[in-house]
């Protein structure tokens, strides 16, 4: 594991949502959006089955790990519009989301994508970089698979963990622009567990990141 990864996991071995020992991993920076076009994006927006749609846990094969169908199944049980397929969608677009606003310290985006907790954990690995004047160029150059490892509905609120297996360039850089750690030509494989959570009492359709851990 190259120095960066390592740098980074140590800013990052704080409690979040209250869990000893859980970790965001990463760092990077594509083009920012205004605030009204982060508004119009929906992160993980379940869409109504249509009548006749079948099994949504048999149809979504592979995208559920061995002992989490139960759990799918109590969800959508719980919540008709729950969609495996599209929700797994999401959370991929959610998982690039987040670790790009991190690693460019977007903090307005982190907040908008995680809850209270993990964006203050967020938050404080990136006044941490700050401080040191070191800035990240890092690059998700593939997720190479997504697949929900838990699911649980309690009081109204669901719970959904996902497994990401993903290859990671990065690379840290000085005010100057040289480079102190990484590389960019050598991808880094990361294995995370994701958990999104969501009121599905709540007319609001988005779910928000609660926890990150180290597969």
């Amino acid at each position: 594991m190259i120095v960066i990864l390592a740098m980074i996991a140590g800013f990052l071995a704080l409690r979040l949502y209250s869990v000893l020992g859980k970790r965001t991993g990463h760092e990077q920076e594509p083009a920012l959006r205004p605030a009204e076009d982060r508004a119009k994006v929906t992160v993980l927006q379940p869409r109504p089955m249509a009548d006749g749609s079948g099994d949504s846990v048999r149809l979504a094969e592979g995208l559920i790990a061995p002992g989490a169908e139960n759990g799918v199944r109590a969800l959508i049980a719980a919540d008709r519009s729950f969609d495996v397929p599209q929700f797994v969608d999401g959370a991929k677009s959610a998982y690039r989301m987040v670790l790009e606003a991190f690693w460019r310290g977007d903090r307005d985006e982190l907040a908008w994508l995680c809850d209270d907790d993990v964006r203050a954990s967020f938050e404080s690995a990136i006044t941490a970089r700050e401080a040191e004047g070191h800035v990240l160029d890092n690059r998700l150059v593939r997720i190479e698979k997504a697949q929900i490892v838990e699911a649980s509905v309690n009081g109204g609120v669901a719970q959904v963990a996902l497994r990401f297996e993903a290859d990671i360039a990065a690379v840290t850089r000085d005010q100057d622009g040289n480079v102190v750690a990484g590389s960019m030509t050598d991808a880094v494989g990361t294995n995370d567990i994701w958990t999104f959570t969501r009121d599905i009492r709540s007319a609001d359709p988005n779910w928000k990141l609660s926890e990150t851990d180290e597969a």
